[in-house]
């Protein structure tokens, strides 16, 4: 999504997502200016992560994402795809299209990220994860 790489887990191989539980998400060590989240939201969710760096600290950052029902973004994010149908758990509901989005969270200190902390938001659902290293 907009030059973003992001993988997948194959089709029908398990879950697709993960509903924003407190989970603390590692990442190989290293300097990141983006954080890149595919994602869709039971109605529009504004939550925080918590970016874990080598030296200790710990930043916190917006993430914000627009409601996965068919309406423009209200966070500014990229629409990534968009469902013919909308599938629920026990059944699949004809000419209602779902959203998944395209977010990024900032890395701002410039130091050795290490992971972040998802919130607790059961409303979240995130797909893919790609974080991205820092041009200088």
């Amino acid at each position: 999504m907009d030059g973003v790489p992001f993988a997948f887990p194959p089709v029908c191989d398990g879950p697709d997502n993960i509903r924003a539980a407190g989970q603390f998400i590692d990442v190989a060590p290293g300097r990141y200016d983006w954080i890149h989240v595919l994602a869709a939201a039971e109605r529009r969710c504004e939550d925080t992560v918590e970016l874990s760096f080598a030296d200790g600290s710990v930043d916190a950052e917006p993430l914000r994402i627009s409601d996965f029902w068919a309406a423009p973004a209200w966070f500014g994010e990229v629409k990534a795809f968009e469902s013919l149908v909308m599938h629920y758990p026990h059944h699949v509901q004809r000419g209602v299209p779902a959203l998944m989005w395209a977010q990024r969270v900032p890395v701002t200190r410039r130091a050795d990220l290490t992971g972040f902390l998802m919130p607790r938001n059961v409303a979240l659902h995130v797909f893919a994860v790609t974080v991205q290293r820092g041009g200088l």
